[in-house]
């Protein structure tokens, strides 16, 4: 069947976000760094507010957990803006390249924070663009969870088999397959291109 939707991941596909960016310049050791964000402002803690948990409840339970962290668990919602450093060149090329072909309803799917996503969308005007974005934490659900992939396709009466999704997780890649969606892992933006023009039939 003919592909007439792109999903987008936004994180690692077309937004260069990560912690590092803003605690590079916290911490003097590169070693300490990774171990408070590897155990404490963790990739798993991260979730529980792309899930919709806010951010002064998330930090303020990890910092009676982990008091000697108290001002640097602070810097990671006062602090969040320097996380976003910006635009993905490769993965900005194929979404302008799929927007203008015409051809295709451009849809976004992110694990991201609720409370945090509008410092993206007022910064990034492609934003604008999408046909309609799923926010997982506005819906308390993320990915690779079934039901956020449900949440879009039935929120914008989509056919699975009418849909390819980039996303850079695995997890989330394994997850659209199981429903039916092509999904493109994003490790390599040169794959990406190669997969992604072959399903599209688009010069990428």
């Amino acid at each position: 069947m003919e592909i007439k939707n792109v999903i987008f991941d936004f994180g690692g596909v077309l937004l260069d976000w990560n912690p590092r960016y803003l605690y590079n310049d916290v911490f003097n050791d590169k070693e300490k760094m990774e171990y408070f964000l590897e155990h404490i402002c963790s990739s798993t803690w991260n979730a529980q507010m792309d899930k919709g948990v806010p951010f002064k409840d998330a930090v303020a339970r990890l910092q009676e957990q982990y008091p000697e962290y108290k001002e640097e668990i602070a810097l990671y919602e006062t602090g969040w803006p320097k996380m976003l450093k910006g635009e993905i060149a490769d993965g900005i090329d194929i979404f302008n390249k799929v927007k203008e072909s015409g051809r295709f309803k451009i849809y976004g799917l992110t694990n991201w924070s609720a409370e945090t996503f509008p410092v993206a969308f007022s910064r990034y005007r492609f934003l604008d663009d999408f046909e309609g974005i799923v926010v997982s934490g506005e819906e308390e659900m993320i990915k690779p969870e079934k039901g956020i992939y449900h949440t879009l396709l039935e929120r914008y009466h989509l056919k699975p088999q009418e849909c390819v999704f980039i996303d850079d997780s695995l997890a989330n890649v394994n997850m659209a397959n199981s429903l039916g969606i092509h999904a493109v892992h994003c490790v390599d933006f040169k794959l990406v291109r190669a997969q992604l023009s072959n399903l599209l039939k688009l010069d990428l």
